[in-house]
Parts: C-alpha cells; sequence; structure tokens
C-alpha cells in the first residue's frame, strides 16, 4: 500500500486545483485533484501535506485541517491510503508546478471540472461544511471506473 496526502487550499470562497497535464504515464492525466503525494521515510501524514503543499505551490500551509482518510483499491496497481486536509491558513508567494497547473476555482463550479468519481463523494461531503471526519474505502476496476464506494465509522484518525 502507498501512502499519501492530499490537500485543499482554500481561500475567498475558491480552491486551489492542479489539472494534471505535465507528467507521462501520470495515472490522474486530465484530471484536477489537490495537492499532496507520498509520504517519506519517518514523516507523518501532516508532515507530508505542508512539505508536498511547500513543493508544488510554493505556500507555507499554516495550519491544516484533516477532513478524513480514503482508501482506493484498483484492480491493476498497489492500493492507497489517502489522508485529506483543508487549508485555510497559509502564506507566500505561488510559484508554478512541474506536475501540472494550478487555478483557484470558484467553490460553486469545483463539482464540475473533470474529477475523480471517488472524489466528487468526499468533496460534496467538504463543500457542504460536514465537520465529521470521513473514511471511504473506493474501488476501481481496470479502467479507472468507481466500481464501489464503503463507508468506514470506525477508522482511527492521525
Amino acid at each position: 500500500m502507498k501512502y499519501m496526502t492530499c490537500c485543499y487550499l482554500r481561500q475567498n470562497k475558491q480552491w486551489l486545483m492542479l489539472y494534471r497535464n505535465k507528467k507521462k504515464n501520470d495515472v490522474n492525466q486530465g484530471k484536477w485533484i489537490g495537492v499532496g503525494g507520498k509520504l517519506e521515510q519517518g514523516e507523518t501524514a501532516y508532515e507530508c501535506a505542508v512539505r508536498e503543499i511547500k513543493e508544488e505551490t510554493g505556500y507555507q500551509a499554516n495550519r491544516l485541517v484533516l477532513q478524513g482518510i480514503l482508501y482506493f483499491h484498483y484492480a491493476d496497481v498497489e492500493d492507497d491510503k489517502i489522508w485529506v486536509y483543508t487549508c485555510d491558513d497559509f502564506s507566500g508567494e505561488q510559484v508554478l508546478c512541474n506536475e501540472g497547473e494550478l487555478a483557484w476555482i470558484d467553490q460553486d463550479k469545483l463539482l464540475d471540472l473533470s474529477l475523480w468519481d471517488g472524489d466528487r463523494i468526499f468533496l460534496k461531503r467538504i463543500l457542504e461544511n460536514d465537520s465529521r471526519q470521513f473514511c471511504y474505502e473506493m474501488f476501481y476496476d481496470e479502467n479507472s471506473n468507481l466500481l464501489n464506494v464503503l463507508e468506514k465509522e470506525d477508522e482511527v484518525y492521525e
């Protein structure tokens, strides 16, 4: 299993999204996602999210809020465990990202983007200001189609 983070920076009813269009053989090619990446040895999920935000956006995250955990199960690649954060408190200057195009998206247009079907489920929950932490298991087939989603209620967070 790969351990990863994903974070959504927000300000003035806009969300910073990453359109994945720069890497070859990118599983996220053509999709809008949050910023984040793989945990490094000895790093907590929180530390990873702060580091990835800085590397991909140039912003320094001052405070993150854990929204939940996702388990992605795939037919043909290694599974992912992803800690999902939001960040409303950050500073610095935005930089170019080598993984795709960064864009501030109005939150009322967020679900209109080319997103993973599973992302729509938890993003909708965050947009509705549901303060309960979530835990979903999402199952995808070999063509990246979402087959099933299970909500877990007994997950231990961080």
